[in-house]
């Protein structure tokens, strides 16, 4: 049961990185082709001789990285993961390429706190890797470019006194994609918006900042693949009621969302839809 459920791990994690994201094994080229073989769709990882796999089937030790970070991680189950007492976790080393050892230390510091957040969860390490270690790295890598020299003699999409502010409402069927997730929160970050997305049945997208920032956003979002998408609105605000916008966060419930749209003073543009209330209209 643990191979398979290290192959499942494994294939949730090559399946949710999006462009600009590596995926390698570090291993000995013959133990390498054994995994590459068990990650195959074709293989059935329940039984792995009968998809003439060699045994016995080595421990998995693999790196992920970001084409845009000097930093990358690399990550070592334990024998029989994940059906193994709590002692026994999976090894995560930051590594990097001309970074301070203070940075080296903060990211240590990171990883150990987003591990022990997302230990007891179902496919820790891929939660660990995906919805916090490269989005981190990609947040990091944009504000390196943001103050770099020749950004600052760009033109910054930000909202001011005299750039029209707008916010964006979105429902969909459902929101459960962890690369959609992923992408979302990625968007929010490079276009320097901020909202949140309340994931399961029903899906709902809510953002708000400058125009062409929340328009991009939305395009973005309507190019994906989905069922029942409907964008309900995208249009003005006012500037001044965005005290408690400060990030992308995620909720689980309608209530979340309720109450969250309450403390913005702006719970009717989803009650007056239906949500919060009985179902989506």
């Amino acid at each position: 049961m643990s191979l398979h459920s290290q192959v499942q791990e494994l294939q949730l994690i090559q399946h949710s990185l999006l462009p600009g994201e590596l995926f390698s094994f570090i291993l000995p080229p013959e133990d390498s082709r054994i995994w590459d073989a068990l990650l195959d769709p074709s293989t059935d990882a329940s039984s792995p001789t009968s998809s003439n796999i060699p045994t016995p089937i080595p421990q998995p030790k693999f790196q992920v990285r970001a084409l845009d970070a000097r930093i990358w991680f690399e990550v070592q189950f334990p024998e029989g993961y994940p059906d193994v007492d709590s002692t026994q976790v999976p090894s995560v080393s930051v590594n990097g390429e001309g970074i301070s050892r203070d940075e080296h230390n903060r990211w240590r510091a990171f990883v150990q706190e987003k591990s022990a957040e997302v230990q007891g969860n179902d496919y820790p390490v891929f939660q660990l890797i995906c919805m916090h270690l490269l989005p981190k790295l990609h947040e990091e890598g944009l504000s390196r470019s943001m103050n770099s020299p020749e950004q600052k003699q760009q033109t910054i999409r930000l909202p001011s006194e005299t750039t029209p502010y707008f916010h964006a409402l979105l429902t969909s069927h459902h929101l459960v994609s962890p690369t959609k997730r992923r992408f979302l929160q990625r968007w929010s970050s490079e276009l320097s918006i901020c909202g949140f997305a309340k994931v399961g049945y029903p899906g709902i997208i809510y953002v708000q900042g400058a125009q062409e920032n929340v328009e991009e956003f939305v395009s973005n979002v309507k190019s994906m693949q989905w069922l029942a998408l409907k964008a309900r609105f995208t249009e003005p605000i006012d500037l001044g009621s965005d005290a408690h916008c400060q990030s992308w966060t995620e909720f689980q419930k309608i209530g979340e969302v309720v109450e969250e749209m309450r403390r913005w003073g702006r719970d009717r543009y989803i009650t007056e839809m239906g949500i919060g209330s009985s179902s989506l209209k």
